[in-house]
């Protein structure tokens, strides 16, 4: 059986291509499925053509299969980040470089993030670093309460991004949806209507755009939403307007709803989990900071759980405040919270979950990606310790079987200003 450190320098740089998956096995680590259960100690991953073979305790490992030893490790599924905007934006207050919202675009709903993915963003690759492999990229809403249609990506080190294009279309209720409809709930809930409308008119061959008020290409886009294809993302906080979404498929039966920030669902966990609706909730809303937040509680997302709504961590954006590597941080906030007299946390293997099986499963690739089973992505990413403590960092990561660079921008200015003697240093304009 071949062995290899467990800390050699990463197998690849930025290609102008996917490289060749590797077979390899880690074992004697500490192994999170991410799957919701606890994570197994002494137990072993093994990764044969890009995908996962087995992971667990009592794994045999086959003999041509190279390995490492995971001794003092912990081992888990790539991190999935959910709603962000990464590869989307490089700074977020530098217009030039951002295309996640199109406010004076012609066109709302047939916006197709896809094509804008730069798979060379720095925050990519700083998410990466920090133990993220897929992200579910969503736009945000331009002149209208559609914001567009989003897609799921792979982080590797190639030009080859695109995992899911046109996964979902993201639609805002609430404050947002109101002030970009008119300036009251009423106004938004009669354009969602009057568009899904159009959008059924459209797929049933009855539009004609005489007298429709949508454009063609966001009537178009539209269709799968209300034929249940493609799934429909709602940005909404507030307990009554949850429920107003929930009441939706009573009327357009066919939808496929996700809640998106949901700072109130705790008030209607009930209801929520009766829906069977899933949520990708804020991580950290303990405070209001709107009107709509006002129960927001840093217990929301444990008490939804309790009450069995599906929940994953999300909206975390992709340049700078809650950047998507803080995911395991956030996580582990929610475990620390079960110590705390009358709060309601998640369990560890809960925590995990909500960031890698989870949002995979709410994105339609259940069983794919964000978890260590059989069949599933060779998304493997090995830790120092706990994950979901703050001071663990991962050691390697792959993609797809593919170990990965985790240098990036921020490793570089580390590295460069580490000793504060610079006379052996460039100048920063000669570089």
């Amino acid at each position: 059986m071949k062995r290899f450190p467990l800390f050699a320098a990463a197998a690849i740089a930025l290609s102008p291509a996917p490289l060749a998956a590797q077979d390899f096995a880690i074992t004697n680590a500490t192994v999170a499925k991410g799957d919701g259960s606890a994570p197994i100690e002494g137990a072993s991953v093994v990764v044969r053509g890009g995908k996962i073979v087995a992971a667990g305790s009592g794994v045999t490992v086959p003999t041509d299969v190279p390995v490492m030893d995971g001794s003092g490790m912990w081992v888990t599924p790539g991190l999935v980040a959910a709603v962000t905007d990464l590869g989307l934006a490089d700074v977020g207050a530098v217009d030039e470089s951002n295309d996640n919202s199109a406010s004076k675009a012609r066109f709302n709903a047939a916006l197709d993030v896809a094509p804008a993915i730069n798979p060379a963003s720095q925050n990519i690759a700083i998410s990466r670093a920090g133990g993220l492999t897929r992200a579910i990229v969503a736009p945000s809403q331009g002149a209208s309460l559609f914001a567009g249609q989003g897609a799921v990506i792979d982080l590797g080190a190639d030009p080859e991004a695109i995992e899911k294009a046109q996964a979902f279309q993201l639609a805002a209720l609430g404050e947002n949806g109101a002030s970009l409809s008119g300036g009251s709930r009423t106004a938004a809930h009669v354009e969602l209507r009057n568009a899904l409308a159009e959008a059924i008119a459209y797929a049933n061959g009855r539009w004609d755009g005489a007298r429709e008020v949508l454009p063609r290409m966001d009537a178009k886009a539209l269709a799968p939403v209300v034929s249940g294809k493609q799934k429909l993302f709602v940005e909404v906080e507030r307990a009554s307007d949850i429920l107003a979404v929930i009441a939706l498929k009573k009327e357009f039966p066919k939808l496929d709803l996700v809640l998106v920030g949901v700072s109130e669902g705790w008030l209607v966990a009930n209801a929520i989990a009766a829906s069977g609706v899933p949520v990708i909730a804020d991580p950290l809303d303990d405070l209001p900071s709107k009107f709509e937040q006002l129960a927001a509680t840093q217990s929301n997302v444990g008490r939804m759980v309790r009450a069995g709504v599906k929940v994953a961590l999300g909206r975390m954006a992709g340049t700078t405040d809650g950047h998507p590597r803080s995911a395991a941080q956030f996580a582990g906030n929610l475990v620390a919270l079960n110590k705390l007299p009358g709060a309601a946390g998640l369990s560890w293997g809960q925590a995990l979950a909500s960031i890698s099986s989870v949002p995979a499963e709410i994105a339609g690739l259940g069983g794919k990606i964000g978890v260590l089973k059989p069949g599933a992505a060779g998304d493997v990413v090995v830790w120092d310790g706990d994950p979901l403590e703050v001071s663990t960092a991962p050691v390697k990561v792959f993609i797809d079987g593919v170990e990965q660079p985790l240098d990036n921008h921020q490793t570089r200015l580390r590295e460069r200003y580490r000793n504060l003697d610079e006379s052996t240093l460039p100048k920063a304009y000669d570089w």
